[in-house]
């Protein structure tokens, strides 16, 4: 009996050497068994080993294609820089003008010797009384105020979201999330051993008819959601079905974390856990509002499960350093994190313009290239990309003009339902530079595919 994996090693091989080019389409699995004389059960063990590997993406209905881009690497998941391209439309963290300078004066009083001492001992889960009512405060929304009390704290917004699910969800459980999703979710989901199980969408949010469908076939442990400014759609969730999807949960007795990292730029949004306050998790920080290397997680808890999540936090060596905790509470007192969110805003609403000027406009000049959604207050675009582009054969043509963009596959949940679109982050790039890249785009996305991308 021939040995999948070393079938897989030598189309593997094609594939780096280029023998099989980006977005190349690969026969159907039984002509793949004929062809090298071996079961269709084991060409079918062969394309999945190279799903699994990144090499190649299988779609419902469609085929297998070759990736035009690298799976993104295990922990890294569209956080740190991991392309050589000179425009990087993958990562995505704003920053604000003179931010540096306002953060480093308020930092200034904990360097005395005195106040630094007590900065520096080790931090508990729970963090501070001040830090405490400090984050109520900054995380409070109109409708809805944290209860300090059930505030933890975590080294970062990703961190916080691993605690709440390893403190809810066993080896083998099911957790419900939108079919696009977080792509450090997925890569926690797997660490945890958990299984993300996809819910259908519409233009509202998830469907509350798809939640419990899913939930009666085999029930879920938990539900993750990013209602407030989707990564990477930027839809948000309507007041109305949010309240119909928090009558749900209650019904079910479903626990929720609620991903609310890009909530600060959209103000207006309540909160998801206004509707089941008793059950949902909050999950936000300060990495979007201040800066990356400069962060804390805030984790709400439901009263009652302070000590469960706190142990997880624990558990995984999760908690926040006493320093970042002190600082964060400077922060929000001096008014720094206040400036920062505003400028932010504005940032975020005059980079929607350049987006709609020099690609949205180009599109519907030439006809409409695809279909971009976005939201005037976010940091990124969804582009849907216009047939037969594909989401990776897309992505290596601007690679091959210098721009890293992130394909759809990124965030799907279900490999085999990819989407043929891909995130444009908005927040990084000088804005001449992010407007360039944007025409240059429009251009290649009006040019069409390679002719050999196989579709």
């Amino acid at each position: 009996m021939a040995d999948f994996r070393l079938i897989a090693d030598r189309i593997a091989e094609d594939i780096v050497t280029g023998r099989l080019g980006p977005g190349q389409q690969l026969p159907p699995q039984r002509w793949f068994a004929r062809r090298h004389r071996i079961a269709p059960s084991t060409a079918g063990r062969v394309y999945g080993e190279l799903v699994r590997r990144g090499l190649v993406v299988g779609e419902v209905g469609r085929g297998t294609f070759v990736r035009a881009a690298p799976a993104v690497a295990q922990g890294r998941a569209l956080i740190e820089t991991a392309t050589s391209a000179p425009v990087n439309l993958e990562l995505n963290y704003p920053s604000a003008a003179g931010q540096s300078e306002l953060v480093a004066a308020s930092l200034a009083p904990l360097l005395r010797a005195d106040v630094l001492t007590e900065a520096m001992r080790p931090g508990a889960a729970d963090g501070t009384a001040a830090a405490r009512e400090s984050a109520a405060r900054l995380l409070a929304v109109p409708g809805w105020r944290p209860d300090p009390a059930q505030l933890l704290f975590t080294g970062n917004a990703r961190q916080a979201i691993a605690a709440a699910l390893a403190s809810l969800v066993r080896p083998g459980g099911r957790v419900g999330v939108e079919e696009l999703t977080y792509p450090l979710v997925k890569e926690i989901a797997g660490r945890l051993g958990v299984v993300l199980v996809p819910l259908a969408g519409d233009a509202e949010g998830v469907r509350p008819d798809a939640l419990a469908a899913v939930h009666r076939a085999a029930p879920l442990s938990a539900l993750y959601l990013q209602p407030t400014l989707h990564n990477p759609t930027s839809s948000t969730t309507s007041e109305r079905r949010r309240g119909e999807l928090g009558d749900l949960v209650v019904a079910l007795g479903l626990p929720v974390v609620e991903d609310r990292i890009w909530s600060f730029l959209r103000p207006d949004a309540a909160a998801f856990a206004a509707h089941a306050p008793g059950l949902t998790h909050v999950v936000d920080g300060l990495s979007k509002r201040v800066a990356p290397g400069l962060t804390v997680g805030f984790l709400l808890v439901p009263e009652g499960r302070a000590e469960a999540v706190g142990a997880a936090v624990r558990s995984g060596g999760w908690s926040a350093g006493r320093f970042a905790l002190e600082a964060a509470v400077r922060w929000t007192a001096d008014g720094v994190v206040r400036r920062l969110v505003e400028e932010k805003r504005a940032d975020a609403a005059r980079r929607q313009a350049i987006l709609t000027e020099h690609l949205t406009a180009h599109l519907t000049e030439q006809g409409g290239v695809g279909t971009v959604r976005t939201d005037p207050h976010a940091y990124f675009a969804w582009w849907e990309l216009p047939t037969p582009w594909r989401a990776d054969t897309f992505t290596a043509a601007a690679a091959a003009h210098g721009i890293a963009v992130t394909p759809g596959t990124a965030f799907a949940v279900d490999p085999h339902r990819t989407p043929d679109a891909v995130r444009l982050g908005l927040a990084s790039a000088p804005e001449e530079e992010l407007a360039r890249a944007l025409r240059t785009l429009a251009a290649v996305a009006a040019g069409g595919p390679p002719g050999r991308a196989g579709g």
